[in-house]
């Protein structure tokens, strides 16, 4: 569980730089300037970092399903080199699919302008300066991913049915506990995922705006990669302990505020 969690970690430190360090240096600057070699690199690492995150979230429901329903044979189906390789093809995957998306859009002709209204270069975007037929190419790759994604998604789903049968099975609450801990965060963390990513892929045409726009880019791109490692991270005692103690400080401080103010 911790090494896929340290691939997870890898992935939303990456997607998450990909994009807001440069648009936080454009608001200092007060610039929208983004050279052309650097809107390629960030659609290549955005789709790179997305795709390999749910297979790596797939990967890890396998996980989980193993050690509840399977515990017997964890050693001998996920050992030290089964794992290896299932984050290889992880990474793997995410590759592949984000060298097709970004050949693809970059090799389209843009004759609309060249000014992408949103903070990061995001595909969809950019389509939109195209001219020609030619996008059709990328929305059968998007349509492409978006069955491997759903895929990903039924597998998962299956995934946690088997859970929880064999979980409700357990007699004791102690185990049931324990093995529902297990899970949660893992569970919650798939869950803001897809859910930001499935908002952002169906939401409807007609209420499209620049505002909603942005809104549902913040929420896939940025949202996510940050509230992960919080997510995982609250199992921790120590740092249950820390936030609490921090939420207490706060509280004591706004109290003395508001009473000197008071006086």
């Amino acid at each position: 569980m911790y090494f896929f969690l340290l691939n997870l970690s890898l992935l939303d430190l990456g997607s998450i730089s990909t994009t807001v360090p440069k648009s936080m240096a454009n608001s200092l600057w007060d610039t929208k300037a983004i050279s052309f070699v650097a809107c390629a690199a960030q659609v290549f690492l955005l789709v790179f970092f997305f795709s390999a995150e749910i297979s790596v979230l797939t990967v890890m429901a396998y996980d989980r399903f193993v050690a509840i329903c399977r515990p017997l044979h964890y050693g001998s189906l996920l050992g030290s080199r089964a794992c290896v390789q299932m984050a290889a093809a992880a990474w793997a995957s995410g590759f592949l699919n984000a060298l097709l998306h970004t050949g693809n859009t970059f090799s389209i002709p843009l004759c609309q302008g060249n000014e992408v209204d949103q903070f990061f270069c995001e595909i969809p975007q950019i389509l939109k300066l195209s001219c020609s037929h030619s996008y059709l190419r990328e929305v059968g790759l998007v349509g492409v991913s978006a069955s491997l994604f759903l895929g990903c998604f039924i597998f998962i789903v299956v995934s946690y049915m088997q859970i929880f049968r064999a979980v409700l099975r357990i007699p004791s609450e102690q185990g049931r506990h324990k093995a529902f801990s297990m899970c949660l965060p893992h569970l919650a963390v798939v869950s803001l995922f897809l859910s930001t990513a499935f908002f952002a892929c169906l939401k409807p045409p007609s209420i499209s705006s620049p505002v909603l726009d942005l809104v549902v880019a913040v929420l896939y791109s940025v949202v996510p990669p940050a509230l992960n490692p919080l997510i995982y991270s609250m199992r921790n005692k120590e740092l249950k302990i820390a936030v609490r103690k921090v939420i207490s400080w706060t509280f004591f401080f706004s109290g003395n505020i508001s009473i000197s103010i008071q006086k």
